[in-house]
């Protein structure tokens, strides 16, 4: 498991691409997207910006293919030494991930 990601449309605010990209993602609705942080990209015209949102809808639901699998997970799950898999530390994701679990 990892963080959610999508691509910034053409006019479209930073923040209401991270409402759509989780609706069309995982079928959330999120409001209050807030800027976390940001990760070296080794893509020409690309970056990697990390935002926490909260969510409105709480079922996700996932198409199969470009998602395969999406939950829920507790503090104490994410934090257990043997539990949740949490990407490397040079990633973004890690430190959303630790982020959250941590309280930030």
């Amino acid at each position: 498991f990892s963080a959610l990601a999508g691509f910034v449309e053409p006019g479209e605010s930073l923040e209401d691409c991270v409402r759509r990209e989780t609706l069309e993602e995982v079928g959330l609705e999120v409001r209050d997207p807030r800027y976390f942080d940001s990760q070296p990209w080794p893509f020409p015209r690309s970056l990697m910006i990390g935002f926490v949102a909260e969510a409105v809808t709480l079922e996700a639901r996932v198409d199969g293919e470009e998602i395969e699998e999406a939950r829920w997970v507790g503090r104490d799950e994410v934090l257990a030494p043997q539990g949740f898999f949490i990407p490397p530390a040079f990633s973004l994701a890690h430190h959303l991930i630790l982020g959250w679990a941590r309280g930030g």
